[in-house]
């Protein structure tokens, strides 16, 4: 049988906003020394909560663990419109917001439950001809991009104190979230961004089984193995512990 190293697994991140996803996978290579580092899902620098960070053999498995599906809570602010979709990008228009309700809202994000289309935003990190969306959209260049299907289980707002919504979704793989934001200002005429993003579940995981990332990088090797999933735990192996 294949020895496993006590850091060969997964560690569950609970990301500040700021760093990036890549940032968090460096921080923890150059700290403990590991080869093989790398994250299942990206977080936007912006966004907070679970990153699961997975290390040497662990790696493997990063793709069948990014496939998994996630649960977000996040802020809307309506009245505002921005490129990039979310509080990081220019605003582009402004408007008046309509007198909304809590039960308006939700009849809205009703809407999006199921299978739909989505088109990832210009600002973003996905690659067309190996250059990444965003660097061009820092030029002005806007290029077609190819929609996505995702699918929306549930979508509800569980405050509304204008102009800010509070909302929780849970989602596939790849669905852009702010995009969801900006159609939901469409939809009402009065544009919208996402405020704020916060991760807290993604397939079988929770946020509340995570440490903070300066904590992690506090410990020592033998202190952070202790918090490592093992490998054989992460595929449902019989020998897991």
């Amino acid at each position: 049988m294949q020895e496993f190293s006590p850091l060969d697994g997964a560690l569950l991140v609970d990301k500040p906003a700021g760093p990036t996803s890549h940032d968090v996978v460096d921080a923890i290579r150059r700290r403990f020394g590991i080869k093989k580092v790398g994250h299942c899902g990206t977080l936007d620098p912006n966004a907070t909560g679970l990153l699961i960070i997975v290390l040497g053999r662990g790696t493997k498995l990063s793709e069948k663990m990014m496939s998994d599906d996630k649960v977000y809570e996040g802020t809307v602010k309506f009245g505002e419109a921005t490129n990039s979709y979310d509080c990081d990008g220019e605003i582009v228009s402004t408007a008046a917001v309509p007198p909304l309700t809590l039960d308006q809202l939700n009849e809205a994000a009703a809407a999006f439950i199921g299978d739909q289309m989505q088109t990832p935003p210009m600002v973003s990190a996905i690659k067309v001809k190996g250059v990444p969306l965003y660097k061009l959209a820092r030029k002005g260049i806007e290029v077609e991009r190819e929609p996505r299907l995702i699918h929306i289980y549930n979508f509800r707002f569980t405050t509304y104190e204008p102009p800010l919504g509070q909302f929780k979704v849970a989602c596939t793989k790849g669905t852009y979230v702010r995009s969801l934001a900006h159609e939901l200002g469409q939809k009402f005429g009065c544009g919208a961004h996402l405020v704020t993003l916060r991760r807290s579940v993604s397939g079988k995981f929770d946020v509340t089984d995570a440490a903070k990332l300066d904590d992690l990088l506090k410990l020592t090797t033998a202190e952070l193995e202790k918090r490592v999933i093992p490998f054989l735990k992460l595929v449902g192996g019989s020998l897991a512990s």
